[in-house]
């Protein structure tokens, strides 16, 4: 109940622009043919809108999940700046080796960023699920994140036209009516470039679109379009404060949706 009305509190204090943060695992493919080393972008961003980037300070950790195993990766952190439509910023380069057939659950987290126009500080612990070869090993399993997301639909192959639905936990319980940020990915980024790119969407008129998990902490949203997915339950985590100020710990996961062809 507790991490329930803070997130309420800080959804209330937080405009637009600012409760469209989100931190990007973006890697081209969320399957991966091949065995090797996938670059991945660490990017702090506003990619429906094409905005704002954030500064990254470096990420706490950076790790995967491979047949149960957890692997650090912090040391394939490289430092870069992502240059948006708008300004460039501190964001980082990374790779993640693929090489064996299943999943592989890909976290971020962040240092807690500081919203000096709130006067607060936001932290998103981030995770998208890579495959290879179609065998699923590690996506329906919690990672034992202080806040995480657990998709209850394959988050590597969601239909355009059905729905995706996940439960929001915070140290493994659910979190009942916890308030989730929808974020499409418009503006994928180049990373070549690592640099934006034109975006194929513009957000909705109604400003940012948001769900209501249910009593279990389960939410479902329907999926209208092909492409990268985000999804952010904000204030789950249990740490509610750093430095002094409030801090929203949010939960976040990517999700890729396909056309049927």
């Amino acid at each position: 109940m507790k991490t329930c009305l803070l997130a309420t509190a800080l959804a209330a204090l937080l405009p637009a622009t600012a409760v469209a943060h989100f931190q990007l695992n973006y890697t081209e493919d969320a399957m991966i043919d091949r065995p090797g080393d996938v670059p991945m972008g660490l990017i702090f961003w506003h990619p429906f809108e094409n905005g704002h980037v954030m500064d990254m300070g470096v990420p706490q950790e950076f790790f995967m999940v491979h047949n149960g195993e957890k692997v650090d990766l912090s040391d394939r952190l490289e430092p870069a700046s992502f240059t948006g439509a708008a300004n460039e910023a501190a964001a980082y380069r990374a790779t993640v080796p693929v090489k064996r057939s299943g999943d592989y659950v890909v976290v971020t987290v962040p240092a807690p960023y500081y919203e000096e126009s709130e006067d607060l500080f936001i932290q998103q612990i981030t995770k998208v699920v890579l495959n290879r070869n179609t065998l699923p090993t590690d996506w329906d399993q919690p990672v034992g994140l202080p806040t995480e997301i657990l998709p209850l639909n394959k988050p590597y192959n969601v239909i355009v036209g059905s729905t995706f639905s996940g439960q929001v936990l915070a140290e493994g319980e659910p979190v009942p009516g916890a308030e989730i940020e929808v974020e499409y990915m418009a503006a994928e980024p180049d990373l070549e470039a690592f640099a934006t790119t034109k975006p194929t969407a513009q957000p909705m008129p109604g400003g940012s679109v948001v769900v209501i998990a249910d009593q279990n902490g389960v939410f479902t949203f329907g999926i209208p379009k092909a492409g990268y997915w985000g999804f952010a339950a904000l204030g789950s985590g249990p740490v509610t404060e750093h430095e002094g100020k409030d801090l929203s710990q949010d939960a976040v996961i990517w999700i890729r949706a396909e056309d049927m062809k």
